[in-house]
């Protein structure tokens, strides 16, 4: 409800991920992201949310300030519905 009430509509899994990703970026004097910085964002918000679990931790920003993460084990998923499932449940948690 909380993205539906800041947007106007529920997210897609992809938009919310890609939002995650914005707020953990910070501000940065940009407007627009390159179609590689954008998968670039919501692979950190997947980073983020599987820090809940203890399968990535957060290493630090490089020089431009874009957040970097180890892999500390892999994820045990059966398949594109467990791991949309797990993220579903993980973003539930990050906005709480």
């Amino acid at each position: 409800m909380l993205l539906k009430e800041r947007f106007g509509k529920v997210p897609d899994m992809e938009g919310t991920l890609f939002l995650i990703g914005v707020n953990e970026l910070g501000s940065l004097p940009r407007k627009k992201f390159s179609k590689e910085q954008k998968q670039d964002l919501m692979h950190i918000a997947v980073c983020t949310l599987l820090c809940q679990h203890g399968y990535y931790e957060f290493a630090g920003r490089d020089e431009d300030g874009w957040p970097h993460f180890h892999e500390l084990e892999g994820v045990p998923v059966k398949g594109a519905m467990d791991q949309e499932r797990m993220l579903k449940e993980c973003v539930i948690r990050y906005f709480e």
